[in-house]
């Protein structure tokens, strides 16, 4: 059995991990399409390929010791159970607000709308975070995809979703209103493994920052 056991979200941050694993030496022998665990080429460490919003939990509860996860999914989640030594600077991208351009809030207003507003996201506690801190309550409507959709057919006033480029947003009708958080790829770390396998998590940890500071 491996010494020590690193989760990874599926998806982008997958793809854009397999680079940097291959330079420290952990590159996996499977199929990381198919495959949900694997070897890597260092015998003392396994990987675990699974959904970004099930890593944060696999690591707090010591299914896995480490793991590779967005700082949004972080940020939702709640990260204060994890340690979080390194950001991998990998996947960028930001947690935004966006509404239909044609949108009165475009311009800071409210145009004759005396309810709550309504916003769709996938990130409800991020959501709620951001609007209480400026004293002000909406109403979340959670989905779990094609969120650009919602503003279009009058389901929400706001959405808050990951964006990257822009594009999607632009093609769809959408301007961005504010930037809530940045994120990227962070690294994180079970906190009884860092106790009882530091030397092991410490050692990967200076084998995936040395490989960071050179790419």
């Amino acid at each position: 059995m491996a010494a020590l056991t690193l989760a990874l979200s599926k998806g982008r941050i997958l793809q854009d991990c397999l680079p940097l694993l291959a330079a420290a030496g952990l590159a996996p022998r499977g199929d990381t399409e198919r495959l949900l665990r694997l070897p890597t080429e260092d015998p003392e460490v396994e990987l675990l390929v699974i959904r970004p919003t099930d890593v944060p939990t696999y690591v707090e509860y010591g299914a896995a010791d480490l793991g590779v996860v967005g700082k949004d999914i972080l940020l939702e989640h709640g990260g204060g159970a994890l340690y979080e030594p390194l950001d991998l600077g990998l996947a960028r991208c930001r947690l935004a607000v966006a509404t239909r351009r044609d949108s009165p809030l475009v311009g800071g207003g409210r145009g004759e709308a005396t309810r709550r507003l309504r916003v769709a996201t996938k990130y409800p506690e991020v959501t709620r975070r951001h609007f209480a801190a400026r004293d002000e309550q909406v109403e979340i409507i959670k989905l779990y995809g094609s969120m650009e959709l919602a503003p279009l057919v009058g389901l929400a006033d706001l959405i808050v979703d990951l964006v990257a480029t822009g594009n999607t947003l632009r093609a769809n009708g959408l301007v961005e209103l504010e930037t809530i958080a940045e994120s990227s790829a962070r690294l994180v770390v079970n906190k009884a493994a860092m106790k009882m396998k530091h030397a092991a998590v410490a050692g990967l940890l200076a084998r995936l920052a040395r490989v960071r500071a050179h790419g």
